[in-house]
């Protein structure tokens, strides 16, 4: 199949799975600027409500990535469990809220 060249570079960054390395370094960002905004100006989420829900989305990035890089069972497992613990800290903390 013949692409154009813009549309290349996205199929390989989508076949190469670096799209998911930039959305982790995406995510990183997201998390140092929301700490750093709350820290300076006391504005925004408060860090223990906001990174149980970006660590468990960061830690499926993480599996996905593991998985695309067709890496053993274990490194797509660990990930996972880990963002089913986060996930389920996040749920338990908006519960009693």
């Amino acid at each position: 199949m013949s692409y154009s060249k813009e549309t290349a570079v996205i199929a390989d960054l989508f076949h190469s799975g670096r799209i998911i390395d930039i959305i982790i370094l995406l995510v990183v960002l997201e998390i140092a600027a929301l700490l750093s905004l709350h820290r300076i100006t006391g504005r925004g989420p408060k860090p223990q409500a906001l990174l149980p829900t970006l660590a468990s989305g960061l830690l499926l990035m993480l599996a996905l990535r593991a998985a695309i890089a067709d890496l053993r069972w274990e490194f797509i497992a660990l990930p996972l469990t880990l963002a089913l613990i986060t996930h389920l800290t996040d749920l338990v903390q908006r519960w009693r809220e």
